[in-house]
């Protein structure tokens, strides 16, 4: 599937019109500097012997080297994927810690006022444009709510001045690409380093872009919980549970919705995989530089081997998180186990 994937991405990069040299250089770009540029990146050759260059290198573990700012693509992963994994994590747990308990409600009390209106906040929180949202919330919370104890940072971006100092420094470790990797995770880094100044920016900086790219996963996940405990709910292990006089809250959370979790837990997983393709547009308004932003510029920069790059690790992120998840249903059900 990886090398599907791999396949696709190169023809596809490959088809956008214009050329890397031009893009990349605008008018400094002469036939002779684009003559030596094509040369040095290996655009010359026949696109079957680029594809194999390619996945030779991919093999010996080098992702090439990005045209536009001349420096390795795992630099640039290392800088940027972190941005977009912290901001991730942060959004999909708003989006269980609410979505799932909104679907509980709204599946025990089906119908109800509180059914139709939490399906109602639902499908406006499917509805609503992600750069409208973040831009609204810009606008509440750093302009209307400015100078009262409700008020939130605009960007992404630590306090200026705030420089947190690397754990591996803090410990005396060695400085490697793995260490770098993990001191780019800004919270967890600051957390178990305790510079508490800087992790309260963090905090409060990640609030805003979470909540918006949090919004359409969480209104899915209430609705596809409700929709699961409505089915499991009608089932007869359900009435015999009740009829055996058990409190409906057990009956509920402790034997209906177990069940209820294995669609939840498949939307959650494939929606950590959509937010780790990178949040273009959350990116680009809270001024975040991370995978969506970076792939995006890639594109339109004609910058192949970061294109390719990111994607491919965007795609093991997907196979893991689904394998993740398969793992998860031998747990959650002990049927997955027997067959």
């Amino acid at each position: 599937m990886l090398i599907g994937i791999l396949a696709l991405v190169f023809a596809l990069a490959r088809l956008i019109p214009g050329d890397p040299c031009r893009a990349a250089l605008g008018e400094r770009a002469t036939d002779e500097i684009c003559e030596a540029y094509n040369e040095r990146y290996g655009l010359n050759e026949p696109i079957y012997v680029q594809f194999g260059i390619y996945l030779n290198d991919i093999a010996h573990g080098d992702l090439g080297e990005s045209f536009r700012f001349g420096v390795p693509v795992t630099e640039l992963l290392v800088e940027r994927l972190p941005t977009t994994i912290e901001l991730s994590i942060t959004a999909l747990l708003i989006a269980v810690v609410v979505g799932v308990p909104l679907g509980i409600i709204s599946g025990y009390r089906h119908n109800s006022k509180t059914d139709v209106a939490t399906m109602i906040g639902a499908n406006i929180g499917v509805a609503m444009p992600v750069f409208w949202l973040g831009l609204m919330l810009q606008y509440v919370f750093a302009v209307l709510l400015r100078d009262t104890p409700l008020a939130l940072p605009p960007s992404g971006k630590l306090d200026a001045g705030l420089i947190p100092t690397p754990f591996y420094e803090v410990w005396g470790w060695p400085m490697n690409g793995f260490t770098e990797f993990l001191a780019k995770f800004t919270v967890m880094n600051a957390l178990v380093t305790f510079q508490w100044e800087i992790l309260s920016s963090a905090m409060l900086h990640l609030i805003l872009p979470a909540v918006a790219l949090a919004t359409i996963p969480m209104a899915i996940i209430a609705r596809m919980t409700r929709s699961s405990l409505l089915d499991v709910l009608g089932l007869d292990y359900v009435r015999t549970a009740r009829a055996k006089g058990l409190a409906e809250r057990t009956v509920v959370v402790r034997h209906a919705l177990r069940n209820a979790m294995l669609p939840v837990v498949t939307v959650v997983g494939l929606s950590f995989g959509a937010l780790l393709g990178g949040a273009i547009l959350t990116e680009t308004i809270f001024n975040l530089a991370g995978v969506g932003k970076t792939l995006f510029d890639a594109i339109t920069s004609r910058d192949y081997t970061v294109v390719q790059g990111f994607t491919l690790v965007v795609a093991v992120g997907f196979v893991v998180v689904n394998l993740v998840v398969d793992m998860l249903y031998t747990y959650l059900d002990p049927r997955v186990r027997v067959s």
